[in-house]
């Protein structure tokens, strides 16, 4: 787990963590975190929980989050996305909103 909710941490997130294929979780939720979320996130395949809530992260929800097949909880509300949700998120079936 790589947890640093609550930490005031600012700019954007780095596309690097998608390089972390071996993560559970992963929660940056409640910082100041800005720009798009990384579509290299798509790349965690063992991601189960993603918390990116209360941030100002802008853009749309990057569809490469629908390969990440054991995601079951994603939070990633109070933030400034735009779009809608990419059908290949919706396909997974057990998801957590």
């Amino acid at each position: 787990m790589l947890n640093f909710q609550n930490n005031q941490l600012t700019g954007m997130i780095p596309a690097d963590l998608g390089n972390l294929n071996k993560l559970k979780r992963l929660s940056l939720s409640g910082n100041e975190l800005t720009g798009e979320i990384p579509a290299d996130l798509g790349g965690l395949s063992n991601l189960e929980k993603l918390w990116l809530y209360n941030n100002q992260l802008t853009g749309e929800i990057p569809a490469a989050l629908g390969n990440l097949n054991n995601l079951k909880v994603l939070h990633l509300q109070n933030n400034q996305l735009t779009g809608t949700i990419p059908a290949a998120l919706v396909k997974i079936l057990d998801l957590k909103y």
